[in-house]
């Protein structure tokens, strides 16, 4: 906590997991047109899945219905001298209405081909849908806007830990927040021309994270890699729906084992 490296018994020096961020590597050697993410610690009897299938299928369509439209925006696009300004309105209202990517207040002064290039760089990226359920009081992050590094702002999630906690009016923002992310994305992992992303591009390195963990009794700070779902997938176009709270039923202390969507149902008759 002094910020002074740990060392083992042996001497050696302590190195611990570098947190989810690093299945971003995984994740980028998957060769599939579509993923599904979905948290580990989410699990439910099998009699109470069929909310989960359906939602997932739900979010695979919408997923499918952004991509085809980015796909023939991009194509059109290619061929810049017959774009026209109604195209520019469209793709503009789309980026900024759908995709929630708000540009900086410079767009505007942009000449046409500045436009073009700036569309079809907001639009050549991996693509996902999330799953949001209502807050209902669990530990971890959410949907919120996010201003990057280049003035635009996105829709990101974000953990608790990467909010400033001696900061009132982000404390603020998360005690008012509606909804909490249950990690259950879909992923558009391949360009308009069906070749795969590399996925390590588009990864905001610095969003990088401390946090606190122990060893033996001690406490210690540990770098984190930025989260999968918050940096790792910072650059990817986000689309946020909501999704029933009967697909999230988390495993994160062992009373959530206790819960009825984890008893098989004839030892909730006997109870």
């Amino acid at each position: 906590m002094n910020n002074k490296p740990i060392r083992n018994d042996d001497k050696s020096l302590l190195f611990r997991p570098g947190g989810h961020g690093a299945l971003i590597e995984n994740l980028n050697t998957i060769d599939a047109d579509i993923i599904f993410i979905k948290n580990i610690d989410n699990v439910v009897l099998d009699s109470l899945k069929d909310d989960t299938y359906f939602y997932k299928k739900v979010l695979a369509g919408l997923l499918l219905c952004y991509q085809n439209k980015i796909f023939n925006y991009l194509k059109n696009l290619e061929k810049k001298s017959k774009v026209d300004s109604k195209l520019i309105d469209e793709i503009d209202n789309f980026i900024q209405k759908k995709l929630c990517v708000i540009p900086n207040l410079d767009f505007d002064k942009l000449k046409k081909e500045e436009k073009i290039n700036y569309f079809i760089s907001k639009l050549n990226r991996p693509i996902r849908v999330c799953g949001m359920v209502k807050n209902e009081g669990e530990p971890g992050g959410g949907p919120y806007w996010v201003e990057n590094k280049d003035k635009t702002t996105s829709l990101q999630i974000v953990e608790s830990s990467q909010f400033n906690k001696d900061d009132k009016k982000q404390i603020n923002i998360i005690n008012k927040s509606t909804h909490f992310n249950p990690v259950d994305i879909v992923c558009g992992v391949r360009d308009y021309k069906g070749n795969k992303f590399d996925l390590t591009k588009f990864v905001d390195k610095t969003t990088g994270f401390i946090s606190h963990k122990t060893k033996d009794g001690v406490e210690l700070k540990a770098q984190e890699l930025p989260g999968l779902w918050n940096g790792a997938m910072s650059d990817w176009n986000t689309i946020f729906t909501e999704v029933p709270i009967t697909t999230f039923n988390p495993v994160k202390i062992i009373n959530d084992l206790l819960r009825k969507e984890h008893q098989r149902e004839e030892d909730i008759i006997a109870k």
